[in-house]
């Protein structure tokens, strides 16, 4: 069966300063148990704000280091999944499921895509 790499983008300025309710953490925890009883969830997690990472970029034979905030994107990746899926509609499935526990507020997309194998 196929992997696939979900990686979830945030505006991050339209994150509340406190982080995520304990409403959204209870329903993505049940989610996520969800996800990983049905034999999909591979692994996930989120990530620090960018203000806490780091760019490492290669051009013209040189190494440059940005340290972040990166201000010039206004998407940031905030976390992500690895799911084994029967096909690229059940990858789907799961995606949509995992933005539609956000409230209404949130600004997010999850760019899915199936892993290279071999």
């Amino acid at each position: 069966m196929p992997r696939y790499l979900s990686l979830v983008k945030i505006d991050e300025a339209r994150v509340p300063a406190e982080g995520h309710s304990e409403e959204l953490g209870r329903r993505m925890g049940e989610l996520i148990e969800e996800i990983t009883k049905a034999g999909v969830m591979l692994d996930t997690a989120g990530l620090l704000p960018s203000a806490e990472g780091m760019s490492v970029r290669w051009e013209g034979g040189r190494i440059t280091v940005t340290d972040g905030p990166f201000t010039e994107s206004k998407e940031v990746v905030g976390g992500y999944a690895i799911t084994q899926c029967k096909d690229r509609a059940e990858a789907l499935y799961w995606a949509e499921r995992f933005l539609r526990v956000h409230e209404e507020f949130w600004t997010l997309t999850c760019e899915v895509r199936e892993i290279a194998e071999g």
